[in-house]
């Protein structure tokens, strides 16, 4: 593969390259906010799915899903290509989650993933714009975002209040309800929207599987007797409101999708 090739000659890129292909209803986002936010939600998506076909695993996507949704809260959605700061997202989580990606596979994932059925991009002046694009976007999101690009995600919060949580229930009760598995779907979920930047990790565990329970009906055992609740035990500093709060945003995210095609 020539992408480190300085014998190529190509002419200096400009600094926010498109694809020609991409939606033109994303190159400028409309200043309604419910707009807005059902464009971060599709290149959120987006981003998702190009990350699946990259091989890449559930933290590396969680990180690119918040610098997205960081990068766009410093600055106007109608500002930059939203598909080229995604793609530079996934470039720069890979770095940061030591999960590296060559920048000619997330191009060309990314590239059928707008052109379906389409070839990949030829090595050529339009794919080193788009690749020298993605690099120096890069950069940008960096300075913006002050070189804060490491985060702490929910997901080993999750993890360890699962296993708390499957050794305080009925073995039987647990088995017959994919508590686990919804947890895990609304916690993926969740990243469509802005509730990483504005909850804390440990707060966005224990309401995703509090919504979990409660889509199954399922009671954790003693609760109602108890001095404290059991989201308590796992969050002192949680409230009910906050739990709710993020359980309403969750269902907002849900009610999104049905809207977007």
């Amino acid at each position: 593969m020539a992408e480190a090739g300085a014998a190529v000659s190509r002419p200096p890129p400009p600094l926010y390259f498109s694809l020609g292909e991409m939606e033109e209803s994303c190159s400028t986002a409309p200043p309604d906010k419910d707009k807005a936010g059902k464009t971060h939600f599709r290149i959120i998506r987006f981003i998702m799915e190009a990350g699946v076909k990259l091989g890449m695993q559930s933290i590396p996507i969680a990180t690119a899903c918040t610098v997205y949704h960081k990068f766009f809260h410093e600055t106007a959605l109608d500002a930059y290509d939203p598909y080229l700061v995604a793609m530079s997202a996934i470039y720069l989580a890979g770095k940061v989650e030591e999960q590296h990606l060559r920048t000619r596979d997330i191009i060309n994932v990314c590239h059928r993933y707008l052109n379906p059925g389409s070839d990949p991009l030829e090595v050529d002046t339009k794919f080193w714009e788009l690749r020298d694009s993605i690099v120096q976007c890069e950069l940008l999101m960096l300075r913006l975002l002050q070189f804060r690009v490491s985060f702490i995600h929910p997901h080993k919060y999750l993890l360890h209040y699962l296993v708390s949580l499957k050794n305080w229930m009925n073995r039987h009760s647990w088995e017959r309800t994919p508590i686990a598995t919804a947890s895990w779907a609304l916690l993926r979920d969740s990243y469509h929207g802005d509730i990483c930047l504005r909850y804390e990790a440990q707060h966005i565990a224990v309401a995703v599987l509090y919504f979990a329970l409660q889509c199954y009906g399922v009671d954790v055992p003693g609760n109602e007797s108890a001095e404290t609740q059991w989201w308590k035990v796992f969050s002192e500093d949680i409230t009910k409101e906050t739990i709710d709060s993020i359980v309403s945003e969750l269902i907002h995210i849900y009610t999104m999708d049905t809207e977007i095609p």
